[in-house]
């Protein structure tokens, strides 16, 4: 049984066992951590709303309910043995140990992130970013992966990859973390892990169906909820760094300032980067710039001053806008740009620390000290930020792909769709429901069109009686993107 006694400030108090000192948590910083869970757990959501946003109609569902999926598996896996093998106690600079399964033990002790929270708080907070990594890196089953082995490989790459590499970073014993490595909130962990795995995933499943015709080039299905996923990773992102604090402190209001300068300049930086060549004001580029400034500023966010968060978010927007580039240059499909905003935003982001980091901004939390960045004349911090991120590029690429390979010859476990389902859409072939009722009507539509026009009947009155007239308001417009015809299919 538990003891907990509170003393008169209202401070939790848990005696000592065999003499030891009593440990004190402040009940304002338990507060700010549960509600930070709570902040990066609508984030996972949120990313499948953007994706979902971003693809075309008949795929829409697909990754909405990938994500709640995924968010399933993933906060199962860490209750497992994720947690152990991440921060388990005696564990070695690689990997912890099962000494925490099913969080044996995990509760009023000191957590392994900070003395300021009992290690059940902690063990919460960090299963939200371990939900959020597979979900960002999984947008590469875009329009052609199946549902059911992306599951499969969420357990296990949130066992072989995320929780080796977040061991490093974050484990008081991890390599990188004695090494000296700044990464305040993910950019390793989260964002380069997810990017790099996205790059290996979106390789191995190949190009989509009519990849490099006019038949891809449509615009997405739902700007809106590309606003509102990102409306969504915007407010999550503030329990996302700001909680990276593990404290309600002056530390975590300068995290949270930072990521949102960063964020809106990131914006802006896109949307004037489309403008130069389109001369429109894009609501979907300035959503990918904002997260690419969040995602820039992330390792940073508990280090950098109000000033530096302006370079992280025009630098972090304009190499990722760039680097969207690379997928026509080495002609690999990544549907959702997702190794160029979190894979590319995540190591730019590592590097501009080593630049920024002031040893004064990490010691707002009162206690923390640093030697800092190449403001404060550190010059191997650069040194120590690239090995990090060469060494989890490298172990993330190279432990994906082979996971993918095995997977896919598992019988039951192939990862793509077959052609036929690719051609009719994820949602209806994968879910066996549908986004938009209007697709289902839309489809029925052009069979009916085709038979009657094939056996010389009348397209139009067959087309009526079908759909009983309800087809006219579906319809995209005649000059739309969204009517683009691929393979004989009508681009829905």
């Amino acid at each position: 049984m538990v003891v907990v006694d509170y003393d008169a400030s209202g401070s939790l108090v848990i005696p000592g066992v065999d003499g030891a000192d009593a440990v004190v948590y402040n009940p304002g910083d338990i507060a700010w951590i549960l509600t930070s869970t709570a902040l990066v757990m609508i984030m996972t959501p949120g990313v499948a709303l953007f994706y979902s946003g971003l693809l075309r109609r008949k795929n829409a569902l697909s990754l909405l309910s990938l994500g709640m999926g995924v968010f399933s598996v993933a906060s199962f896996q860490w209750f497992f043995w994720g947690y152990s093998l991440t921060f388990g106690a005696g564990g070695s600079k690689f990997i912890g140990t099962l000494e925490n399964f099913g969080l044996m033990g995990v509760l009023e002790a000191e957590s392994a992130g900070s003395t300021k929270l009992p290690a059940i708080v902690y063990a919460i907070y960090q299963s939200q970013f371990a939900a959020l990594t597979p979900m960002i890196m999984l947008g590469a089953t875009a329009e052609r992966g199946r549902i059911g082995p992306a599951l499969v490989f969420t357990f296990i790459w949130a066992t072989i990859v995320y929780d080796p590499v977040a061991c490093w970073t974050w484990a008081p014993n991890g390599w990188s973390f004695i090494m000296g490595t700044l990464d305040f909130a993910g950019g390793g962990p989260v964002h380069i892990t997810s990017g790099v795995g996205a790059l290996a995933y979106s390789i191995w499943l190949g190009k989509r169906k009519g990849y490099g015709t006019a038949s891809l080039a449509y615009k997405p299905q739902n700007t809106t909820y590309v606003i509102l996923g990102t409306v969504l990773l915007w407010f999550g992102w503030f329990g996302f760094n700001g909680g990276s604090a593990l404290a309600s402190n002056m530390r975590a209001a300068q995290a949270i300032f930072v990521t949102n300068v960063a964020a809106a300049v990131g914006g802006l930086t896109w949307m004037l980067l489309d403008y130069r060549l389109e001369r429109k004001w894009s609501a979907v580029g300035f959503c990918s710039g904002a997260i690419s400034g969040l995602v820039c500023i992330t390792p940073g966010s508990g280090y950098v001053g109000t000033p530096a968060s302006l370079a992280f978010g025009i630098i972090g927007a304009a190499a990722c806008n760039y680097a969207t580039k690379l997928k026509g240059i080495f002609r690999y499909d990544d549907a959702l740009d997702i190794f160029a905003t979190h894979g590319i935003g995540g190591m730019v982001g590592n590097v501009l620390t080593a630049l920024f980091a002031d040893s004064r901004v990490a010691g707002f939390d009162g206690f923390t000290e640093i030697p800092g960045g190449w403001i404060n004349k550190n010059w191997v911090q650069l040194g120590y930020q690239v090995a990090d991120t060469v060494a989890i590029s490298a172990y993330a690429f190279c432990v994906t792909m082979i996971l993918l390979v095995i997977l896919d010859y598992v019988p039951g476990l192939s990862l793509r769709v077959s052609s036929e389902a690719e051609l009719i859409g994820i949602d209806e072939a994968e879910c066996g429901e549908l986004a938009y009722d209007y697709v289902s009507i839309r489809r029925e539509t052009d069979y009916t069109h085709h038979t009657m026009k094939s056996s010389g009947g009348s397209p139009a009155a067959s087309v009526h009686e079908k759909t009983n007239g309800a087809v006219g308001s579906a319809e995209p417009a005649p000059n739309s993107r969204a009517a683009t015809v691929a393979d004989g299919e009508h681009h829905v």
